[in-house]
């Protein structure tokens, strides 16, 4: 039986990014707000 592959999620408990993009953009203010990557840049070092 072959093994999956290991999926790594990580949870940024204090909305660092998502307070960022708050105070850029107060729109955002009282609104769901979620960051995501679609990994285009897998592989690359940055």
């Amino acid at each position: 039986m072959s093994v999956p592959p290991r999926v790594f999620a990580l949870i940024d408990c204090n909305s660092f990014y998502c307070s960022c993009e708050r105070i850029c953009q107060p729109e955002l203010k009282r609104k769901p707000v979620v960051v995501l990557s679609n990994n285009d840049l897998k592989g690359a070092n940055c």
